[in-house]
């Protein structure tokens, strides 16, 4: 992979950003504002509502909000009616993006992604056109920072993960949704500093881009990304020298 930058990496170090603009602070307090609807406010009873606390919590979002997202979504400070959507389409050079939506009124919204696809050169499409070229995977990112690659890939393999992949600057771990959060705990009882952790959507192959295709897909990308109602975009892309 040496000379190419995968989507997933590039949008981590966009993250820094993200959460300095004060975007991230929305998309996690939504999350957690759903999972409390759905699961309840326990997070000890609600596995979504942990994840979604933990990744608040790593974020720095406060406290009192966090527990106030929670009263929204339990009912306690009013009911927000989100409703939770899978949009899917194809970007420049034919790459597959998905997407997870939350929104309030998805005829808007459903206008206004289209429209950002049709802009930069992407489409629209059904449902199900992309999603099976993608895989639910918890991944947690570890920065080299010295570490022993194989002494890490025998502390992973053994607490349940799949696969460690080495990237530039960090090793991503690969773990089965289910045992995601047992591997992470494993890690943090070693004293191993996690920088990102999560269960996302991983591609099982990626679209190498470069010239104007490239320029084109990251300008879709950030669109998407910067879209109020988008929690996350997972795309099959990576980009040559970036």
């Amino acid at each position: 992979m040496s000379g190419h930058s995968k989507w997933s990496t590039i949008k981590r170090k966009k993250a820094k950003v993200d959460a300095q603009r004060g975007k991230l602070f929305t998309r996690l307090s939504r999350e957690i504002i759903v999972a409390a609807r759905l699961g309840g406010g326990d997070p000890d009873a609600n596995p979504r509502l942990k994840a979604a606390i933990q990744r608040a919590k790593e974020a720095n979002i406060p406290n009192e909000n966090i527990q106030r997202a929670i009263q929204k979504g339990t009912g306690e400070l009013g009911a927000a009616n989100y409703e939770e959507l899978i949009y899917e389409g194809y970007g420049p050079g034919g790459v597959a993006v998905m997407m997870e939506i939350m929104t309030d009124n998805r005829n808007r919204t459903a206008g206004e992604i289209r429209h950002l696809f049709s802009r930069h050169g992407g489409n629209l499409g059904e449902a199900g056109c992309v999603s099976w070229m993608f895989s639910k995977k918890g991944v947690i990112v570890v920065e080299k920072d010295g570490l022993d690659e194989d002494e890490l890939m025998l502390t992973a393999l053994e607490a349940g993960a799949e696969d460690m992949k080495t990237e530039e600057d960090e090793f991503e771990i690969i773990t089965a949704p289910e045992d995601f959060e047992k591997v992470r705990q494993v890690l943090v009882e070693k004293g191993i500093p996690i920088a990102e952790a999560q269960v996302t959507m991983v591609p099982q192959s990626t679209v190498k881009l470069a010239g104007q295709e490239a320029e084109q897909m990251m300008r879709l990308m950030e669109a998407l990304e910067d879209h109020d109602d988008i929690q996350e975009v997972y795309a099959n892309f990576e980009l040559e020298d970036y």
